[in-house]
C-alpha cells in the first residue's frame, strides 16, 4: 500500500482514496484509544502514522480542511489518543519543514506551511492545555518533543507573548525526567536570529533565568568530566544538549548579552561552556568549538581595530595592556579568566595536524597513519585559528600554560602520549603569532626540553612519540630556525638520527620535516655560518651514504629533493660551485646507472631482469625529484646519461612491441611488460619535470629545442605511433604539451612531426565512445590547446585533412559529457577563433569552411541540458561568431551562391538559417519568439552580460528547461561570488600573524 499512496495517489479514483483515508484514520483511532493495544502494536501504529502523514501531504488542506480541528478535538477525549496525535503532529512538522525539499514542489510546500501556520493557534492551545493539566509523563514528553519541532517556525508571539518560556523553565526544566526535552525546546528558542531589537531584553531574561535554574543542577566550578564518564545515558544527553544551548545562544545573542546588566550572567554562561568543553566527547567539543572560535575572533577584531585608531595627539593609541578607558582592552580583560580556561581546553584537546604521521591505534600501539581523517583535519584548522587569536589576546598566558604543561611532561607527573601530542600540536599551531623575541624565548625552552625528553625516555614507542613531536614542532618554526643556526644544525642532525629509527612512520616524518626545513631555510645550508669552516651542504653531501643507509627508496627520493632545494638557491651570497656539488651528490645513483649500462652493453638481456628494471626506476625517480627541486642546473646531470636514457626507452619499447606481436594485446597485462612500461613512464616523467623546470642559463629554450628535442622524436614519438592503443602512454602527450608550452615558438618547425605521430592515432582511440582511455582523452585536448596557444601557425602547416580533424576533435570535445574535457574544448575553440581573426591570410577560408557548422554545434550543446556548466563560454562563442558576421568581417559567402537569391548577404542568410533551425528543433516556440531572440543575437550593442541574459531567458522558455533546475546557467556568477569570498577570506587570514601556516607563506628573501 505504501507504493500506492506515495507514488500513484493522484491517479487512484476518488472513492478509493477516500476508502484508504477512512481505513487509516479509523485504524489509528482504534489502536491509539486503548493503552494496552497501543503498547502491543507500537511498530504497526508507527507505520500507520507515517502513512497518514503521507496521505496528508497529498490531501490536506484542500481535500481535508478539517484535519487539524478534528485532531485537536479528538485529543481532548483521551490522553492515550492525545499522545499518538502528538506523534502525528511531530511527523507532520518534520515532513513539511525538514524533509520536503526533495519530495514536493515549492508551491505545495509553501501552501502546507501557510496552512500549518494559520492553524497553529489550535495546536499551541492543545500543547498548552496538556503541559498545564496532564500528569501522564509519556504524553508530556511527546508534547515537549512536538513543540520543539514547531518552535523553529511558529509566529514569535506564541513564544514571547505567552507563558511558554516560564512554564518550560520553572515547571519542566527542574524535573530530571523532562529536562532533556525541555532543553531542546529552549535551544530552538535561544538559537533564533535576525529578530527585531525589541526581543533583545526577552532573550537576556531567558538566559539569566536559565542560568539560575542550571545552578540548581550544577555550579560553573563543577568538573563534568567524571560526571560525563560515569553518568547515565540521560546525563550524557543533557550535557550534549547543554553544549548546543550555550553555543547556539552565545553565537546568536553574544552582543545582546554584553551589557552591564547581563555581563555577569554572560561570563557565568561562558564558564559553564568551558566546563562542558572539558568532557571527553569529540562531538560535544566540536559544538563548543564553534562558539569559542566566534568569541576569540570577535575579541581579536576589536583589539586589532583599536590598534589603528589614533589618540588625541594623532599618535597610534597604545593602551592595549590594561588602561581602563580602552574598550578593546576592557573587553579582553573582562573575559580574561574565561579565556585562560579556553586556552587550557584547546591545548589539552588539540586535534592532530596533517603533517603528523604517527598515531596511536585502537590497541594502544604507536603506528604509521594509513588514512587521513577529514573531520579531524577540519577540526584542527578551526582549533588552530582559535588558538592563534587567543595567543594574540594574551601571548604570556598561552606561553605559561604551554610551558607548565611541558614541565609536567618532563618531570613525569602528567606524562602520557596523548598529553605530549596535544601539547606539541598546540605549540606548533601558534607559529607566527608571537613576536620574534617572544618566539625565541619560548622555543629555546621547548626544543631543549623535547630533546632532553627524547634522550631520557626508554622504549621504542615512547621515543617514536617524542620524535614525531620534535619533528612537528621544529617544522612549524622556520623563522626561528633561520635566525638561530646552532639550533637549526642541532635539529637537522637530530633528524638524521631519526632517519635510522626503524619505527613505522618516524623515518617518513624525518624525511618530510627535513624537506620542509630545506625549502624554508635553504640559504643557511649553502652559505658559511659562524664558526663553520664550510657550508653545511658540503658536509651533508660527504655523509649522504651513511645518513640514507637505512631509508626506503621513497624516503631516499625525498632526501635528494631536500638537498636539491638547497642547491636551487643561487642568490648573490652563494659562493660554492653548485654544479660540482650536484655531481658529487649524484655519484651513487650515477655509479649504479653506469654499472647497469656496462652490463647492458655486454648483454642487452640484463635490462630485462625485473630487479634491474626496478633499480632503473629507483634511479629515475631520484633524478626526477632532484630535477624538480634544483631547477635549470639539472641540465648538467641529464647530459651525463641522456642518450643512455633514450636507448633504455627504445629497448623497452621494442621488447614490449615484440611481446605484444607474439602474444596478442593481452600481453600488456604480463608482469614483465608492466614493469617495463613503468620504467618507460619514469623516463617520460623525468623529461617532463626537466622541461617544466628548465630555463637559462644552463637549459636555454633555444638550446633545448636544438639539442634536446630532435633525439627524443623517434624513440618516443615513433614508439607511440607504432604501438597498439593499450600500450600507448598518456605521459607522451603530457611531455609534448609541456615542450610546446615551455619552448613556444622555438619548437614551431617540429610541431607537424609531433602532430603526425600523436594526432590521428590518439583521436581514433578516444572518439569511439566517451569512456575509454580517460587519461589520453584530457591530455590530448591539453596538447591541442597548447599548440593553439603557442604554435598556432603550425596548425596550418599540416595537411588540410588534418586541419579538419583538429576542428572536428575540438567540436567533439565540447560535446563531451565530462566537464573538464568539454570546458577545455570550449576554451580551445574560443582561442582558435581569436587566433584565426588575427591571421587574415587564413581567416576567410576558415570561416567559409567551418563557421556555420560551429555555430550550429555550439547551439546544439547549449540546448541539450547536459552542458549547463559551460553556459558562459557558449554565450561568449556565440556572441563572437554572430558579431563577426554582423560586422561584415566574414567576406566570403556562408551560403551556396549558386542557389542563393540575388543580393543575399551573410547576416540575412545566418538570421534565416538559425530561425529555421530553432523552429524545427523546438516546435513549441512561436515564430515571433524565435524572431525576437535571433534579432537580439545580432545586436552589436549587447555586451557579454546582456547577451548572456538574453540567451538565458530564451533557454528557460524552452520546454526542456522549464521544469529543470537551471542553476547551472548562473554558474559563472556563482563561481565569481565564491572566488570573491575565498579571496576576501585569504586576505583576512593573511592579515593575522600566525593564521597562515609557514608552508603557505612565500619567503621574499629566497
Amino acid at each position: 500500500m505504501h507504493y500506492e499512496y506515495l507514488h500513484r495517489w493522484k491517479v487512484l479514483p476518488p472513492e478509493q482514496r477516500e476508502g484508504i483515508k477512512t481505513y487509516v484514520v479509523g485504524k489509528v483511532i482504534q489502536i491509539s484509544s486503548d493503552e494496552n493495544t497501543l503498547t502491543k502494536e507500537r511498530v504497526f501504529i508507527a507505520k500507520l502514522n507515517l502513512t497518514l502523514v503521507q496521505i496528508l501531504k497529498q490531501e490536506w488542506p484542500h481535500n481535508w480542511p478539517s484535519f487539524i480541528p478534528d485532531l485537536v478535538g479528538s485529543s481532548k477525549t483521551s490522553e492515550v489518543l492525545c499522545e499518538n496525535n502528538m506523534q502525528i503532529l511531530k511527523l507532520l512538522s518534520e515532513e513539511v519543514f525538514d524533509f520536503s525539499k526533495d519530495q514536493m514542489v515549492t508551491e505545495k510546500v509553501k501552501k502546507l506551511k501557510e496552512t500549518l501556520n494559520s492553524e497553529f493557534a489550535a495546536i499551541y492551545h492543545l500543547c498548552e492545555f496538556i503541559l498545564e493539566h496532564s500528569q501522564r509523563p509519556s504524553l508530556l514528553k511527546v508534547t515537549l518533543q512536538t513543540l520543539q519541532r514547531f518552535l523553529t517556525w511558529i509566529p514569535l508571539g506564541f513564544i514571547f507573548q505567552t507563558q511558554l518560556i516560564d512554564v518550560l523553565l520553572n515547571k519542566f526544566f527542574v524535573e530530571p525526567m523532562f529536562r532533556n526535552d525541555t532543553l531542546e525546546c529552549l535551544t530552538e528558542v535561544g538559537s533564533l536570529t535576525d529578530l527585531e531589537p525589541e526581543y533583545d531584553p526577552l532573550f537576556c531574561k531567558l538566559f539569566t533565568g536559565f542560568l539560575g535554574k542550571l545552578s540548581t543542577v550544577f555550579s560553573p566550578e563543577t568538573d563534568l568530566t567524571q560526571a560525563f564518564e560515569n553518568g547515565t545515558e540521560d546525563d550524557c544527553i543533557f550535557i550534549q544538549r547543554l553544549a548546543l544551548f550555550l553555543s547556539g545562544f552565545l553565537k546568536a545573542h553574544f552582543k545582546v548579552l554584553e551589557t552591564p546588566d547581563t555581563q555577569q550572567s554572560l561570563i557565568t554562561g561562558l564558564f559553564y561552556l568551558v566546563r562542558v568543553s572539558e568532557v571527553d566527547d569529540v562531538e560535544i567539543f566540536r559544538i563548543c568549538l564553534e562558539a569559542w572560535h566566534m568569541l576569540a575572533f570577535d575579541l581579536y577584531q576589536t583589539e586589532n581595530e583599536s590598534r589603528f585608531k589614533t589618540n588625541g595627539t594623532g599618535l597610534v593609541g597604545l593602551n592595549l595592556n590594561g588602561n581602563g578607558h580602552n574598550a578593546a582592552a576592557s573587553r579582553k580583560f573582562m573575559y580574561g579568566q574565561v579565556l585562560t580556561g579556553v586556552r587550557r581546553v584547546m591545548i589539552a584537546k588539540m586535534a592532530k595536524p596533517e603533517e603528523v604521521l604517527i598515531v596511536e591505534d585502537e590497541n594502544g600501539d604507536i603506528v604509521r597513519e594509513t588514512t587521513k581523517d577529514t573531520d579531524v583535519i577540519a577540526q584542527y584548522k578551526t582549533m588552530r585559528e582559535t588558538l592563534v587569536y587567543l595567543t594574540h589576546l594574551n601571548c604570556e598566558d598561552t606561553e605559561n600554560i604551554m610551558l607548565s604543561k611541558l614541565t609536567a611532561q618532563v618531570d613525569g607527573t602528567e606524562w602520557s602520549w596523548n598529553n605530549l601530542n596535544t601539547l606539541c600540536w598546540a605549540i606548533g599551531s601558534i607559529s607566527g603569532s608571537m613576536t620574534e623575541d617572544e618566539e625565541k624565548r619560548f622555543l629555546v625552552t621547548v626544543i631543549k626540553d623535547l630533546l632532553g625528553l627524547c634522550e631520557a625516555k626508554r622504549g621504542k614507542d615512547n621515543k617514536a612519540v617524542v620524535a614525531s613531536n620534535i619533528m612537528y614542532v621544529v617544522g612549524q618554526y622556520p623563522r626561528f630556525l633561520k635566525a638561530h643556526w646552532k639550533f637549526l644544525k642541532t635539529v637537522v642532525n637530530k633528524l638524521f638520527e631519526f632517519m635510522h629509527e626503524v619505527h613505522p612512520g618516524v623515518q617518513d616524518m624525518a624525511c618530510d620535516t627535513f624537506l620542509k626545513i630545506s625549502m624554508k631555510c635553504k640559504r643557511k645550508f649553502v652559505t658559511i655560518q659562524t664558526d663553520e669552516p664550510t657550508p653545511f651542504i658540503v658536509e651533508l653531501v660527504d655523509q649522504m651514504a651513511s645518513i640514507t643507509s637505512d631509508l626506503e627508496p621513497h624516503q631516499v627520493q625525498a632526501f635528494y629533493e631536500a638537498v636539491g632545494c638547497m642547491l636551487s638557491d643561487k642568490g648573490p651570497a652563494i659562493t660554492l660551485e653548485r654544479g660540482d656539488l650536484q655531481r658529487k651528490l649524484m655519484e651513487l645513483p650515477n655509479r649504479n646507472w653506469k654499472l647497469i649500462m656496462e652490463q647492458a652493453n655486454n648483454n642487452v638481456e640484463t635490462l630485462m631482469e625485473p630487479n634491474t628494471i626496478k633499480e632503473i626506476i629507483k634511479i629515475l625517480k631520484i633524478n626526477n625529484r632532484l630535477s624538480g627541486a634544483i631547477g635549470p642546473i639539472y641540465a648538467n646531470q641529464l647530459q651525463t646519461f641522456f642518450m643512455d636514457l633514450l636507448n633504455v626507452y627504445k629497448v623497452y619499447s621494442e621488447r614490449i612491441s615484440v611481446t605484444i606481436t607474439q602474444q596478442g594485446p593481452g600481453a600488456t597485462q604480463l608482469s614483465l611488460v608492466r614493469t617495463m612500461r613503468s620504467a618507460k613512464k619514469e623516463v617520460l616523467r623525468l623529461l617532463i619535470t626537466f622541461i617544466e623546470s628548465s630555463g637559462p642559463p644552463e637549459s636555454d629554450p633555444q638550446a633545448l629545442a636544438e639539442g634536446f628535442i630532435p633525439p627524443v622524436l623517434d624513440p618516443i614519438l615513433g614508439d607511440y605511433q607504432r604501438n597498439i592503443p593499450n600500450a600507448r602512454d598518456p605521459e607522451v602527450l603530457t611531455l609534448f604539451t609541456t615542450v610546446v608550452e615551455k619552448l613556444k615558438g622555438q619548437i614551431l618547425e617540429q610541431v607537424p612531426r609531433i602532430m603526425e605521430s600523436v594526432f590521428e592515432c590518439t583521436l581514433q582511440m578516444i572518439t569511439t565512445n566517451f569512456e575509454d582511455f580517460p587519461e589520453h582523452r584530457i591530455r590530448f585536448f591539453e596538447f591541442i590547446k597548447a599548440i593553439n596557444s603557442h604554435c598556432f601557425q603550425a596548425l596550418f602547416n599540416i595537411p588540410a585533412a588534418h586541419q579538419k580533424l583538429v576542428v572536428d576533435s575540438v567540436v567533439w570535445a565540447i560535446k563531451h559529457t565530462e566537464r573538464n574535457i568539454s570546458d577545455t574544448g570550449l576554451n580551445i575553440l574560443h582561442e582558435l577563433l581569436l587566433n584565426v581573426g588575427k591571421t587574415p591570410n587564413i581567416a576567410q577560408g576558415f570561416y567559409q569552411q567551418y563557421l556555420l557548422a560551429l555555430i550550429q554545434d555550439v547551439f546544439a550543446v547549449m540546448t541539450d541540458r547536459l552542458h549547463k556548466s559551460g553556459f558562459k563560454m557558449h554565450a561568449t562563442l556565440l556572441r563572437q561568431m554572430f558579431h563577426l558576421v554582423q560586422m561584415n568581417q566574414v567576406t566570403v559567402p556562408l551560403f551556396d551562391p549558386a542557389t542563393a537569391q540575388p543580393g543575399q548577404t551573410n547576416p540575412a542568410f545566418l538570421r534565416e538559417h538559425i530561425s529555421n533551425l530553432l523552429i524545427q528543433s523546438f516546435p513549441n516556440l512561436a515564430r515571433s519568439q524565435v524572431s525576437k531572440f535571433v534579432d537580439g543575437m545580432f545586436d552589436l550593442n549587447m555586451d557579454l552580460p546582456t547577451f548572456k541574459t538574453h540567451l538565458r531567458d530564451f533557454l528557460i522558455q524552452l520546454k526542456e528547461f522549464s521544469v529543470e533546475d537551471n542553476s547551472g546557467l548562473f554558474g559563472e556568477e556563482q563561481e565569481a561570488q565564491r572566488q570573491q569570498r575565498i579571496v576576501a577570506q585569504e586576505a583576512q587570514r593573511a592579515a593575522v600573524p600566525g593564521l597562515l601556516k609557514p608552508s603557505e607563506i612565500i619567503d621574499e628573501d629566497l
